[in-house]
């Protein structure tokens, strides 16, 4: 499924691969052991929000059971993922395909004017040799960014991931629970006001998307997965900063698209209002790009 907020992979026309298998299980992950854990229980699901996308299925506001679980303070970060890849030796699709989508700003001189422009959206190139290791493609690298967010991770990569670590992506149902540590209803994490006393809770574009970004909450692009304050479960970032994959297909029956929560530091009201805990978006599972990341959950045990 197309999207300015996410190109697939078939924007670009890639070659199909065929999966590699899981990697092994690992003994008991202390990933497993540092989620959080939630209590569960009935909340009010969704929005009937007139800023919403009805499109997107984000409503009707429906009361939901969400039985107990554990779920990651944050996003999975390039360390995390870097120990992941050392311990199996797992090829993240990006790196299988040989590309991946760059918001084209961040692009190089000379990187940019080798890729190729989305169609339907411009401002996404792809990029040939972006990765999680390269995010900007060649010529960068993310040794200053070991604690941001891991992107260029397909949803399979995700599952990969999940299956080595001992944990599984979050249902769209626990991920909305979740992100809206408590409060019922609320636009945001925080409350219904975006900047309340002016002050950035998120990482957004700030601007004039596409052409101007002024960064004023403090980030042109990935923030660590700790910037601004938690909500009141604990978790960083649940809205802002990257996409999330959730386990879910985006519609029951659909084969070919998962379930993507959260918004990411591309997002503005002009076109992608998505930064929204009930917003939804959704991506092939093979797809990938530089604003798309994850967060782990697990049973209750």
């Amino acid at each position: 499924m197309s999207s300015c907020c996410t190109p697939g992979r078939a924007d670009a026309h890639g070659p199909a691969l065929t999966l590699a298998p899981p990697p092994p299980a690992p003994p008991p992950s202390r990933v497993a052991r540092q989620l959080i854990r939630l209590p569960g229980g009935r909340f009010l699901m969704g929005t009937d929000d007139p800023d919403g996308f009805p499109a997107d299925a984000e409503g009707p506001v429906r009361e939901v059971a969400v039985a107990p679980f554990r779920i990651s303070a944050t996003a999975v970060t390039n360390a995390q993922f870097a120990t992941f890849v050392k311990a199996t030796g797992h090829t993240t699709e990006a790196e299988r395909f040989g590309f991946s989508f760059v918001f084209g700003a961040f692009l190089a001189e000379e990187v940019a004017a080798a890729s190729r422009p989305v169609a339907a959206v411009p401002w996404w190139r792809a990029v040939e040799g972006a990765s999680w290791r390269r995010p900007e493609g060649p010529g960068s690298h993310v040794t200053d960014r070991q604690n941001h967010p891991v992107v260029h991770v397909s949803w399979n990569d995700a599952q990969a991931y999940c299956a080595w670590s001992g944990t599984r992506l979050p249902t769209e149902a626990e991920w909305e629970y979740a992100a809206r540590g408590g409060l019922e209803q609320r636009r945001y994490p925080w409350g219904d006001e975006l900047a309340p006393g002016g002050r950035h809770l998120c990482n957004i574009w700030r601007g004039d998307f596409p052409d101007v970004n002024t960064a004023a909450d403090g980030h042109v692009s990935t923030a660590p997965v700790k910037s601004f304050r938690p909500n009141g479960f604990g978790l960083y970032n649940t809205v802002g900063n990257v996409w999330e994959w959730c386990a879910d297909r985006f519609a029951p029956g659909e084969e070919t698209s998962r379930a993507m929560r959260g918004g990411s530091y591309l997002c503005h009201d002009s076109y992608c209002n998505r930064y929204r805990v009930a917003a939804r978006s959704s991506n092939t599972p093979d797809s990938s790009t530089g604003n798309i990341g994850f967060r782990v959950a697990a049973g209750p045990a």
